[in-house]
């Protein structure tokens, strides 16, 4: 009896490739494993395709709420974002794709698991740190890096691979862009984005979204309530978190929130474009921001900044599976207990525009913030707290004058 290998399955060209040569190569019993972080219709026919293509089984595993839950909200909650603009949606999904990859080959005692990514990018990394955190015993066959048995080179010989298989696929080569989707978000790659020099071809390449220009003349409010950093309603309607994500990302699309051009700094060392859309991604955090404006304190509020970017990279090198994430997510955590309340926006044409925000557990004072004096604010006690804050500079000061006047 052949061993078994867990394939991460996407129904895509590399993946349909894998099958057949994982059976011609190495004789495993292949069995296919899609991780539903929603990508939608990108699922059909996905059990026809991969049977046909050799596999002996295909698992759809739903993890959506996991993934929304566990994975995406602390990444809300801590601000994390990749190098000022990228919310980490690929990044975000990896970690929980591993983990769902070592639960199928512990349930068929599979002594592999294999990946399409290629040995150019991050997710080659994602991958297999999770598997090595959780399943350190299991073997990693990442095809793209065994150039003395994975002789294909090109997504031309990948398509002829598989014709030459009786694979047939519902797309090819050079017709559209390398896509990553999921609940979050939508990562578009290769054609003109591959030349910085040239403007993307949005009205071809968009899926969740319009143009700003293209975006309607009237503007939209919307209202959303959090407990703790986590989203709770939308617009009066009480729902879970991936259900407001949905919603949230046809209110953004339709308005062309959350389009951004992005040139990033790969882990591997590399320079690498891409166009994101993450239209309600991106009306969440910019919620969750505006109300921790109004509660966090302001050593919590610098001390999140940092901890945020330091989290956003973590996520991004696909180290989830470490004690430094946990540390940095329970501190986050406690961070969370008071945000709590309703934030109110206007969208309109790519833009995201406050409306008024209100909190039980608001730090503003209109006593002390208002132009007007009031009680809880004596306007002398200022001029002792600057000579104070100011006193090293002072000194700082006197002290060079002193020398100056020495020469």
């Amino acid at each position: 009896m052949s061993e078994k290998v867990v394939l991460a399955y996407s129904g895509g060209l590399d993946t349909t490739a894998i099958i057949p040569w994982l059976k011609e190569n190495f004789d495993y019993e292949v069995i296919c494993c899609c991780i539903n972080c929603g990508q939608g219709d990108e699922l059909d026919g996905l059990e026809e395709r991969a049977k046909l293509s050799g596999a002996s089984k295909l698992y759809i595993m739903d993890v959506i709420d996991e993934f929304c839950d566990d994975f995406i909200i602390p990444c809300v909650q801590a601000g994390a974002v990749y190098e000022h603009k990228y919310l980490l949606g690929t990044s975000m999904a990896r970690p929980l794709i591993a983990k769902t990859l070592v639960d199928v080959a512990r349930k068929e005692n599979a002594v592999a698991i294999c990946h399409g990514a290629t040995g150019k990018g991050n997710d080659q990394i994602r991958f297999e740190l999770g598997i090595h955190a959780l399943a350190p015993d299991i073997k990693i066959i990442a095809p793209w890096r065994m150039p003395e048995v994975w002789k294909m080179t090109s997504r031309e010989d990948e398509m002829a691979y598989v014709a030459a298989h009786g694979i047939t696929l519902p797309f090819s080569a050079s017709s559209s862009y390398s896509r990553d989707r999921n609940l979050w978000h939508i990562r578009h790659e290769g054609l003109e984005l591959e030349d910085p020099s040239m403007e993307p071809n949005y009205n071809h390449m968009l899926m969740l979204s319009v143009t700003p220009e293209n975006a309607p003349d009237e503007p939209e409010y919307i209202t959303l309530t959090f407990e703790k950093g986590v989203p709770k309603t939308l617009n009066g309607k009480e729902m879970k978190v991936a259900d407001i994500i949905t919603e949230l990302n046809t209110l953004g699309g339709k308005h062309g929130v959350g389009i951004v051009d992005i040139v990033e700094n790969r882990v591997v060392g590399m320079k690498s474009r891409g166009i994101y859309e993450t239209p309600g991604g991106t009306i969440l955090m910019a919620a969750h921001e505006q109300l921790e404006e109004l509660i966090l304190d302001r050593d919590m509020m610098e001390t999140k900044k940092k901890i945020g970017s330091q989290f956003a990279q973590i996520v991004y090198e696909g180290k989830w599976f470490t004690p430094l994430r946990e540390a940095i997510q329970a501190f986050v955590k406690v961070s969370q207990e008071y945000v709590t309340g309703e934030v109110k926006l206007k969208l309109y044409k790519g833009n995201i525009i406050k409306a008024g925000t209100t909190s039980p557990y608001s730090l503003y004072n209109e006593s002390l913030a208002s132009f007007k004096t009031g009680e809880l604010y004596d306007h002398r006690d200022a001029s002792g707290f600057i000579n104070l804050f100011g006193l090293s500079l002072k000194v700082r000061a006197m002290k060079l004058a002193e020398a100056e006047n020495k020469k």
